[in-house]
């Protein structure tokens, strides 16, 4: 496994980058997104509300240290975390590391106060050089149970140091509540190249309206599309729930070259339910999502103050 992960990254590493000091090859920044499947319930009254916390271990200590949690899912046994680890993979070293799942029950930051649902051991090498960079492993931790499976992916972080700020709106989505109106929010996913999608963004839920007005959001543009401007977007609105079973209003696709034009006719998207298209034949949309405004700003590293004087 591990050889095949070095053919996969050495295409990573030029003669240029070789440190004549120490004699090794750089680290490459690799992002991870973490999913979850089938995890056990441990709310009586409702679904588990689950959070992904990863250990790294010391070299030469052995000892756990967090690296860091992703952010809090409401009322979910399948979630898909939005936050990302973003780690540095060293070519000759195996890096191992430890994904814990827990159901957060209150505000608490102490893990202890929270209901374990289990927890995975693996290395980075391992996820990296999986079929598409694609990690499934069954979660275990808890003796007698079967307590779901986790995914991890990984990618390849791009040089890209631009952030987007963009502002959304949208009109006419279905009404999907009974007894009022909806209460939509949008989720972005960026395209993988073995056709699957990594979720990426998702916006504040605006309640009970069909025309909601988002507000504006920040997002690194290799978060969005790792540098390929191209790459297929898929955006996905939804009706919030309390319960987590949120319902599908539609999706449409994009991509960082069309976003970047800004507000006008090519950044207005019908929303559109495809098996409610199928069903109905006088059906047109779910309603459209309009861009207002979009800029885009460089993040500026240490060394480009320096370098600028």
């Amino acid at each position: 496994m591990e050889g095949d992960v070095m053919d996969k990254l050495e295409a990573m590493a030029t003669v240029c980058d070789f440190d004549p000091i120490t004699g090794s090859i750089p680290a490459t920044k690799v992002e991870i997104t973490v999913s979850c499947r089938n995890l056990l319930d441990r709310d009586t009254f409702s679904k588990s509300d689950p959070l992904v916390v990863l250990y790294t271990q010391g070299v030469e200590c052995k000892q756990w240290r967090e690296f860091g949690r992703t952010e809090v899912i409401d009322n979910t046994l399948n979630p898909d975390f939005v936050r990302k680890y973003i780690l540095d993979y060293f070519f000759e070293e195996k890096q191992n590391l430890r994904f814990d799942v827990y159901d957060i029950d209150s505000k608490s930051p102490d893990l202890a106060k929270h209901d374990f649902l289990g927890q995975v051991y693996c290395t980075l090498g391992e996820i990296v050089g999986s079929p598409a960079s694609r990690l499934d492993k069954p979660l275990g931790g808890i003796p007698g149970k079967a307590c779901g499976t986790i995914i991890l992916s990984a990618e390849e972080l791009g040089n890209c140091r631009d952030c987007a700020t963009m502002k959304f709106c949208a009109n006419k989505l279905d009404k999907k509540d009974f007894f009022g109106k909806s209460d939509p929010f949008m989720v972005f996913y960026r395209s993988n190249e073995d056709g699957t999608f990594t979720i990426c963004h998702k916006t504040e839920v605006v309640k009970n309206t069909l025309n909601p007005l988002w507000q504006p959001f920040s997002i690194p543009v290799r978060a969005l599309c790792n540098g390929d401007y191209d790459r297929t977007i898929k955006v996905e609105v939804y009706d919030w729930d309390r319960d987590g079973s949120h319902d599908f209003i539609g999706e449409f696709t994009t991509s960082y070259k069309e976003l970047c034009r800004g507000q006008n006719q090519h950044n207005v998207y019908e929303v559109v339910n495809v098996k409610k298209k199928i069903k109905k034949k006088r059906y047109i949309n779910s309603g459209t999502v309009s861009m207002l405004s979009f800029s885009v700003e460089s993040e500026h590293t240490f060394l480009d103050y320096i370098k600028g004087g």
